[in-house]
């Protein structure tokens, strides 16, 4: 990013840091709403700056390949203002796609599970990043490239959108004008999809707008009878630890990997939904809401 959009940046997100968190974290310790506690905030915190560290080694990998494609990028002459806004609704599609691939391929749902494995949800759950999507998220911003996106807009917008995307990890705002919720992702439609509940999972995968939970099936609404619970159906192990919070996955994905059965239900392990398995042991999301029917 040039220096104009990194200042643009820094405007977005201070307020964040410096206002927003705070100001959460206060009204809980009052209203003793039990919001934070101090070992799962610094779990945050440290899985925000192994993300960040991973994220800067490979920064110069994914501004590669996106300038290289972008040397084949499509002849177009965009309006300024065509641009930044087609910008944000392909960006945030794709964002949604990637999304929904990672819930649905356990491979990378090994990598993202970490965003999803704390119990408690706040402003710096937002921090709880996916350690290892650095490693493949830039490839789907690819399409842009090739349509004439500049590659430092591509990052300057995911930047930008990501802000917003910690910004509904709050439990304060009980609900937005319904109007709204019909575009945009609310804080209400993101709790639903850091819940546990059975009805809940692998819904609300949109960054910014709501629009294509809607289109593509995979909307749900915040229910007064279906309290949010969050974390895992299936609770990590040694949440507090280093590495395991970061590893747990890929070892059980390992451990399934090794069981005496066929290739061919070997690659579905890697490619299945989560809790798909050859034996009908475990149970996808959608088997799970097709038994409660």
């Amino acid at each position: 990013m040039d220096k104009f959009q990194e200042q643009i940046c820094l405007l977005f997100s201070l307020p964040i840091y410096l206002f927003f968190i705070p100001l959460e974290l206060l009204l809980s310790h009052f209203n003793g709403w039990k919001l934070y506690s101090g070992k799962e905030t610094l779990m945050n915190v440290y899985l925000n700056i192994v993300n960040y560290g991973v994220d800067l080694l490979l920064r110069g990998v994914a501004l590669f390949v996106l300038i290289f494609l972008y040397q084949y990028h499509l002849s177009i002459s965009w309006n300024p203002f065509f641009y930044w806004f087609f910008l944000f609704i392909c960006e945030d599609f794709l964002f949604w796609l990637e999304h929904f691939v990672d819930h649905h391929v356990r491979l990378f749902w090994a990598s993202h599970v970490t965003h999803h494995s704390s119990e408690e949800y706040n402003l710096t759950t937002g921090f709880r990043s996916s350690v290892f999507m650095p490693f493949y998220r830039y490839l789907y911003f690819t399409p842009l490239a090739l349509l004439g996106f500049r590659p430092i807009d591509i990052l300057f917008m995911y930047a930008i959108t990501q802000l917003y995307g910690i910004l509904v990890h709050t439990q304060m705002v009980k609900q937005l004008p319904r109007w709204l919720g019909y575009i945009i992702v609310t804080p209400a439609h993101h709790r639903v999809h850091h819940a546990s509940n059975v009805p809940y999972l692998d819904k609300n995968m949109g960054m910014v707008l709501i629009i294509w939970d809607r289109f593509f099936g995979t909307f749900a609404e915040e229910l007064p009878e279906e309290l949010v619970r969050y974390g895992l159906v299936k609770s990590v192990g040694k949440p507090k630890h280093p590495t395991h919070i970061i590893f747990h996955e890929w070892q059980a994905l390992g451990r399934d990997l090794r069981k005496k059965t066929s290739f061919a239900n070997k690659l579905k392990y890697l490619f299945m939904p989560p809790g798909w398995s050859h034996d009908g042991s475990t149970q996808t999301a959608k088997q799970m809401r097709d038994a409660l029917k």
